[in-house]
């Protein structure tokens, strides 16, 4: 039986536990430079502190106009590679496993942050709030409810979506990331190429799953080609749009079958974010059902993630082989010490409390 402290492998990359931080997005960037701050030392920091095995840096943009809002972290330039380099350094010393999150928002983009100002929704592009609004573009040309309306992408395009993600994926080993997820989930532009409530398109990237997948599949290769064999190669998937005709967790794992064949190694699992106003049925591990699908169907390795706040909570999940690790988001800013509290409650003996905590160890 796995347990939740028992490391797992991913290539040649080890993870000491089964306990991960999820990609939390922070709006903190106020310089709107793209370049992590301090602040994303402290909040990721203390995650390695607190003993998660892997801790997953935010949604990080790999083209300026990925971005969510103009203050999110990004990985398109030598400079933000510097600003992750020393937060990546600090993770390592705590022995955890550090990952970053590649993204490109799509239509979700151009967003007043989600905190520091009283508006929200799209941006204006004649508007100097929050650093000014630009043209957002995703797979057609329908706008998500409430924001401005995107572009749809040209064929010619397409491929520089693609070498954004493998940049941004050299940049993160270059800052000295373990491995890169990419955002494939959230309503953000690879979920919005595969959902067909978002895609229309009649071209090869629309119409059958085969085609909408068709972008991501191109990523992952050219990602895999770029990073070599060692590294690993995670995906985020929203199983769900929880709308009739929308992305269902069927499809998302025929689609993890074939990324997984074109190199990569694991998928998070999460669910929503592509369409407003539908009913999400919120309640304990409300999403854990979706990652043991995909992990039955695709027999594939995943993590599950939304509403895991317990100790024996996570612990039945990993034992039961619902999921390979968990994910734990409000639970980890609440208390990032949760994988030491977490190892005291089911008897556990680290080896990686920290010296400086160590007088305040449970006996």
């Amino acid at each position: 039986m796995t347990t939740l402290f028992d490391p797992i492998t991913l290539r040649e990359v080890t993870v000491r536990n089964r306990i991960w931080v999820p990609p939390l997005c922070q709006y903190s960037v106020i310089r709107r430079d793209g370049v992590p701050t301090d602040w994303h030392l402290a909040h990721l920091g203390s995650f390695a502190i607190g003993g998660a095995g892997l801790v997953l840096a935010e949604a990080t943009a790999v083209v300026p106009e990925g971005r969510i809002s103009p203050h999110d972290t990004g990985i398109w330039n030598d400079a933000q590679v510097e600003g992750w380099r020393r937060i990546v350094d600090f993770l390592h010393t705590q022995g955890a496993t550090a990952g970053l999150q590649l993204a490109h928002a799509g239509r979700k983009a151009s967003v007043y942050p989600e905190w520091g100002f009283d508006t929200r929704g799209s941006i204006p592009l004649d508007s100097d709030d929050a650093g000014g609004g630009w043209q957002t573009v995703s797979a057609s040309p329908i706008a998500f409810e409430g924001y401005s309306a995107p572009r749809a992408l040209t064929l010619d395009e397409l491929p520089g979506i693609v070498d954004a993600f493998v940049a941004g994926a050299r940049r993160a080993i270059e800052a000295g990331f373990d491995l890169v997820e990419l955002h494939g989930a959230h309503g953000y532009l690879l979920h919005q190429f595969l959902s067909p409530l978002s895609n229309r398109r009649d071209d090869a990237y629309g119409g059958s799953l085969e085609n909408r997948a068709r972008l991501l599949l191109e990523i992952v290769r050219a990602v895999r080609a770029e990073l070599g064999d060692a590294v690993p190669i995670l995906v985020r998937f929203s199983a769900s749009d929880y709308a009739d005709g929308g992305w269902d967790a069927e499809q998302t794992a025929i689609v993890a079958g074939w990324a997984r064949d074109a190199g990569a190694d694991f998928f998070d699992i999460s669910s929503g974010g592509l369409v407003s106003g539908v009913r999400i049925p919120l309640g304990p591990g409300y999403q854990v059902p979706f990652a043991a699908q995909v992990r039955s169907s695709a027999d594939v390795a995943v993590s599950a993630v939304g509403l895991i706040t317990e100790v024996a909570q996570a612990a039945a999940i990993v034992e039961s082989g619902q999921a390979d690790a968990v994910m734990l988001g409000r639970e980890m800013m609440r208390d990032p010490h949760f994988a030491l509290r977490a190892a005291h409650e089911l008897g556990v003996e680290l080896g990686y409390w920290p010296p400086q905590y160590l007088r305040a160890r449970w006996s």
